[in-house]
């Protein structure tokens, strides 16, 4: 399980500034904050491993681990971001959705949005993304985001071969820093999947009956035991 451990990185404000900025503005509700370490601690006596890196988000750390990982890699998240990491046959992307979950591959990438999977973070910073704060380029939605991807290739290939103003270049160079989320932190793969859960029973039971949640507790590691 990967972690925010810093959901708004500075050197991602200081390329875009209104990274995030909106959510800034929300209070975080006053009964969420003291079941953090809670949350971590349970986590941590069952047997799911919690990975952040100073300075990053989530995001990293799975596109780290996905780089790393051999064989077939499945990424459960509702962040759309990931999309950038969908490659068939190797990467694809479980996406909670009000039917259940929602399996994005290439071909589900292109179907949405009209682009492969790969160059889901080049349609982004084009149309713009209203939940990170990314402004897109003036007067381009998804179709013409998408149109543009398909006449020169992504985003690297338009700073070379289109015709830009100043301050597009500007930003299409900055944002794809912010976006493209970071491939190459400097940590290893989790131990993974345990023999047994939960992986210390007597500090399971130590937080079942001091914080009251036996059923909670009970759901996730039936959940780990039937992944097997």
């Amino acid at each position: 399980m990967a972690s925010d451990q810093d959901w708004r990185p500075a050197w991602r404000v200081e390329l875009i500034p209104g990274y995030k900025a909106h959510r800034v503005a929300e209070p975080v509700p006053p009964l969420l904050e003291p079941q953090m370490p809670v949350i971590a601690e349970v986590l941590r006596a069952i047997g799911v491993d919690q990975v952040g890196v100073a300075d990053h988000e989530a995001e990293d750390v799975i596109a780290t681990w996905s780089a790393l990982a051999a064989g077939t890699v499945e990424v459960v998240s509702g962040d759309r971001d990931l999309f950038a990491l969908v490659q068939d046959p190797r990467v694809r992307v479980l996406y909670p959705e009000k039917g259940g979950m929602a399996v994005v591959d290439e071909a589900e990438v292109t179907r949405r949005y009209g682009v492969p999977g790969r160059l889901y973070a080049d349609f982004a910073v084009l149309r713009g993304d209203p939940s990170d704060g990314l402004p897109g380029l003036r007067g381009v939605g998804s179709g013409r985001a998408a149109a543009l991807i398909s006449r020169y290739g992504g985003v690297a290939q338009m700073l070379r071969d289109a015709p830009l103003g100043d301050a597009d270049r500007d930003y299409l160079e900055r944002a794809m820093r912010v976006v493209q989320p970071v491939l190459d932190l400097p940590i290893g793969l989790p131990p993974g999947r345990r023999d047994r859960y939960p992986a210390d029973p007597a500090a399971v039971a130590t937080l079942v009956a001091r914080q009251g949640i036996r059923g909670a507790c009970d759901r996730l590691v039936t959940a780990l035991a039937g992944m097997g």
